[in-house]
């Protein structure tokens, strides 16, 4: 594999052209398909083309030989459908290793071949991946939003499978194809890399995804940087588009991939948008023609043919480009990418983000009720609203006694999806039991950020949680929680975070801008002399983890900081404004808020805001009796810090700013 990862900083290389294409092109009868090996199967196989790596294996060795005669430097097996999933609908699924394997060893004999006789000129095989004929994020019954008729754990099964199939076959690099669900294609990820290290094995992945119209998304509805972010943990050698658009739709999509994507591109597009005889008519050169485009821009760094292309298509394609630069890989800055249908990507100079806490049974007794009774309708309104009032994430927390919270969970989650709205949105999944925490990361196919592992239970548990969790794809909340107990002073939080930073980034290679430490908010005022320090200890704590752990973010839920003062939203929302307004301006990245009722500093009546400044901040000993005498005077005013002003009757300016703030589209 030297030889390859040392290719395409030397010239543009190139893939083949369409399997389906050139197989219909032989005219097969539905004999064809059964060969004497399957003339007695019971149901129809005509049209199940990875079966003829098995029956009809010289027609598939002549089509591997027409692609590297026309320049093919990597070419694809003859699996696409070749995953038990799949191959269900034939009756086949116990073949599936069969089919791979043989796919595998017939393009794998075909490539030697070619090499043996030109030594100077290799040819690698990949295994192709298809995206199977089930979506783990969409329900089949439009009746039915909540329901799948896939689960996680049987795609990535199947997925590590096929895998092993083609590795064993002798396959140079895995291609998991044509994505068209980022949930399906994140359970392939988990399954094949489950499998890789499980046998100790170093195969690179590729990756392509497939934009399927104008509006630039997924059949699942990601946009192109929403997908990167969520397939980029598997480290893949590559990543691209193919499949759906011809090369003139798909061209915006594969610059905006080569902008933001820091391995190589690659790019197979259809022979153009087929006609209404299901037929593809763009020519070789006029395809060339564009490819050529992206090659003189310094798009690409693999390029080939998808559905509708030829031979005479990668001939023209090779022309196109000879001679081009291949793209040069650039470094991207390191940052939290997040998505939900879109990218959320936080970085150093990336505002503050808010994380709506209100989807969580722990700390809303409203979204307790409504799961409690099964009214997960209104449940989704109480998600739709943090998300209208400036969420940028969701917390969701089923941690509640009475509840089945794997079910909870997954039940909620695959509601959401379904909700583009609120889907658009990454997930922060919130819970102390792993069992949910996993039940969770199953459901959503962008990357989702995991509230919370620890060092509570020892070093062991926290590296086989990490482990996983990269393996999932997910970014982590790390408590200030360790064997002796929750962080409580500015000293304890920094070296408990400092500690689990070490283990994460030099034993479990953890990527450090995937790691969110939440130094544990408690809460102030209580009249405790112990606790005025609170406030205080959280703040230098955040500046401090900053400044000593590289690329790291901080969290934390705000509305602990306030417990002393419920009942009294007034004044709990003054602490609060206040409390970050400080916190942030030490480094605080994100906080878990009631996006709906979070107050702005500036819009804090003076004399509560000095009060509330000198009990966060710990400035006098009588700050706590002090702000008690005054919240008195707030406790009936009601929404008194954010209520609702005639704000629409503001010159245009105000108007402007005020919506700014509030996060009002």
């Amino acid at each position: 594999m030297h030889e390859f990862r040392a290719l395409p900083e030397q010239r543009i290389v190139l893939l083949d052209c369409a399997m389906g294409t050139m197989i219909q092109s032989y005219g097969l009868s539905e004999d064809d398909y059964r060969g004497e090996q399957f003339a007695d199967h019971p149901v129809e196989l005509m049209g199940n083309n990875d079966l003829l790596s098995i029956t009809q294996p010289e027609i598939i060795r002549d089509i591997h030989k027409a692609a590297m005669d026309a320049g093919s430097d990597i070419i694809e097996t003859n699996t696409f459908t070749s995953t038990s999933i799949a191959q269900t609908d034939y009756r086949l699924e116990d073949l599936a290793y069969d089919l791979n394997y043989e796919a595998a060893r017939l393009a794998r004999e075909t490539a030697d071949a070619y090499a043996e006789k030109a030594p100077e000129r290799p040819r690698f095989v990949a295994g192709a991946l298809g995206p199977t004929n089930r979506t783990a994020s969409l329900s089949p019954d439009v009746n039915n939003p909540g329901f799948r008729n896939i689960t996680f754990d049987e795609l990535a099964e199947s997925y590590a499978e096929a895998a092993r199939g083609l590795v064993e076959g002798g396959i140079d690099l895995l291609l998991v194809e044509t994505v068209f669900d980022t949930l399906n294609a994140r359970a392939a990820i988990f399954g094949i890399t489950s499998y890789l290290e499980d046998e100790d094995l170093d195969v690179p992945i590729m990756i392509s995804g497939t934009i399927t119209d104008a509006s630039g998304r997924t059949l699942s509805g990601q946009v192109t940087e929403a997908f990167w972010n969520s397939v980029r943990h598997a480290n893949p050698i590559s990543v691209g588009l193919n499949c759906a658009l011809g090369s003139k739709e798909l061209r915006q999509y594969v610059e905006e991939l080569s902008r933001i994507s820091d391995v190589l591109i690659s790019a197979y597009p259809n022979a153009g948008l087929p006609n209404e005889f299901g037929e593809y008519e763009e020519t070789p050169e006029m395809m060339a023609a564009e490819v050529r485009e992206w090659a003189e821009a310094g798009w690409l760094n693999i390029v080939g043919g998808c559905c509708g292309t030829t031979p005479d298509h990668i001939r023209a394609i090779a022309e196109g480009v000879t001679g081009h630069q291949p793209r040069e890989v650039p470094e991207i800055t390191k940052k939290l990418r997040l998505s939900g249908l879109e990218a959320c990507n936080v970085g150093p100079d990336s505002l503050f983000v808010n994380v709506g806490e209100r989807t969580n049974v722990t700390g809303s007794a409203r979204f307790k009720d409504l799961i409690s009774n099964g009214d997960y309708e209104t449940a989704l309104e109480v998600a739709r609203q943090q998300v209208e009032n400036g969420a940028q994430l969701i917390d969701v927390n089923m941690d509640e006694g009475m509840l089945d919270g794997e079910e909870a969970m997954g039940r909620f989650l695959d509601l959401v999806a379904s909700e583009p709205d609120i889907s658009r949105v990454p997930v922060m999944i919130d819970s102390s039991r792993w069992s949910i925490i996993e039940a969770g990361l199953k459901r959503v196919q962008g990357k989702a950020v995991v509230n919370s592992i620890s060092l509570k239970e020892g070093e062991e548990e926290f590296v086989k949680q990490a482990r996983l969790l990269k393996r999932y794809g997910a970014a982590v909340i790390v408590m200030a929680f360790d064997e002796r107990g929750q962080a409580d002073t500015k000293e304890r939080k920094v070296e408990v975070c400092n500690r689990a930073y070490r283990i994460l980034t030099e034993e479990v290679c953890f990527p450090p801008e995937d790691i969110i430490f939440d130094p544990n908010v408690f809460a102030i005022a209580t009249g405790i002399e112990e606790h005025d320090n609170y406030g205080v200890d959280f703040i230098e704590a955040v500046r401090e983890i900053s400044l000593i752990l590289p690329h790291v973010k901080t969290s934390g839920g705000i509305s602990n900081v306030s417990f002393s003062f419920r009942g009294n939203d007034p004044v709990r929302e003054a602490i609060h404004a206040v409390f970050l307004y400080h916190a942030i301006g030490a480094g605080l990245t994100m906080g878990i808020v009631n996006a709906g009722q979070l107050g702005v500093y500036d819009e804090i009546d003076e004399d509560l805001r000095e009060a509330v400044e000198d009990v966060v901040l710990n400035r006098r000993p009588d700050s706590t009796e002090r702000l008690l005498a005054l919240a008195e005077k707030y406790r009936d005013r009601g929404d008194a810090i954010s209520e609702e002003k005639e704000w629409r009757s503001w010159p245009v300016e105000k108007r402007l700013e005020h919506a700014l703030v509030k996060g009002i589209a």
